[in-house]
């Protein structure tokens, strides 16, 4: 059980609660958990992290759901007529980010949104929890994922409403997600009772910082990520401009990936992170730990410009399978993002 657990919680920044996790591991031999991603912007590299830890969920014995939320994309400004399209796109992008990241995709159940969303019990659920709900309570939940504004549509309040109920409804025991969602977890928590439903676990990781100085990595910031299917040669030139000063691993999203990614995918396979370098700036180096990374990097042994060289290698080969899932099927992309 112990494994397990580490598993599960290993690079979480919160769980609520760990006690009830434990007990879930201890009397369920194949607990559900269930991520959703809302059909908004293109993915980015960022979301290695949670297919990453998907991967240890599964790993650990639990059955995956992936939400591919197209309700949720309309409620966030996603335009009504590109929903069909941007749901195929998410779909295959994160398949092949999955299988990079190590999952069985053959055990994992993939869910549209709307094939449950639209229906009498749920909805009729949502009015329900509304008259449960302030303004400022559904304000508040939605503030840190929504892009609300200065007079937020009545779309966005109703967002954090809908992502309790999927808890319930996709029939789970724990929700995951990063951090930013926070606010959306602890009210699915504290309001599902209401409903006469029971709270679910909910466990969080810390997101990515971006490429360029400040913020998160995001969709809609193109300096600030890689995308998904990234040619080679501009993720160089992203990664070379990348924010990475020496010796500091505060808003590094240089370290960052390699921390919450990379190493753990090389823990996993037991190799190493190896940096190549010419013999008058030290030699080739290997590191079996991101701690023994993190320590050299600080120390100042480690130019800035050899990690992101090294990191380039890698993320290349993440993405490969994701490239390869798109040959022959670029009208995917052009349907679901054509203003791109």
């Amino acid at each position: 059980m112990d494994e397990k657990y580490n598993l599960v919680t290993r690079n979480t920044i919160e769980v609520i609660t760990e006690s009830e996790l434990r007990t879930l591991l201890e009397k369920k031999k194949e607990p559900v958990m269930y991520i959703g991603t809302s059909v908004t912007g293109r993915p980015h590299i960022g979301y290695f992290v949670w297919a990453t830890k998907v991967a240890d969920f599964m790993k650990a014995g639990f059955k995956v759901k992936i939400l591919l939320a197209d309700v949720h994309g309309s409620l966030d400004n996603c335009p009504w007529d590109l929903l069909d399209n941007r749901y195929e796109y998410y779909k295959l992008v994160i398949k092949g980010m999955l299988k990079s990241a190590g999952a069985d995709i053959e055990k994992l159940e993939f869910v549209k949104g709307s094939s449950f969303q639209l229906s009498e019990k749920y909805m009729f659920d949502v009015l329900k929890l509304s008259s449960f709900t302030t303004v400022h309570d559904a304000n508040k939940a939605a503030s840190d994922v929504v892009k609300m504004g200065a007079n937020p549509k009545l779309s966005g309040l109703i967002y954090p409403l809908l992502q309790a109920l999927d808890e319930e409804y996709l029939g789970v025991d724990v929700q995951y997600g990063g951090v930013d969602q926070r606010k959306i977890l602890v009210y699915a928590r504290e309001n599902l009772p209401k409903l006469g439903y029971k709270p679910r676990i909910e466990i969080m990781t810390p997101l990515i910082p971006g490429l360029s100085l400040g913020g998160k990595m995001s969709s809609s910031d193109p300096n600030s990520k890689i995308d998904l299917i990234e040619k080679k040669e501009d993720i160089k030139s992203k990664l070379n401009k990348a924010f990475c000063p020496e010796k500091v691993v505060e808003g590094n999203g240089v370290l960052a990936f390699i921390k919450y990614v990379v190493m753990v995918h090389k823990t996993d396979k037991k190799e190493t992170f190896n940096i190549t370098r010419p013999e008058k700036f030290g030699r080739n180096i290997s590191f079996s730990t991101y701690e023994e990374l993190e320590k050299y990097y600080t120390e100042g042994k480690l130019h800035p410009l050899d990690l992101k060289n090294a990191l380039s290698e890698e993320v290349n080969k993440l993405l490969e399978p994701i490239r390869k899932e798109f040959e022959g099927k670029e009208e995917i992309i052009t349907k679901a993002y054509p203003s791109n």
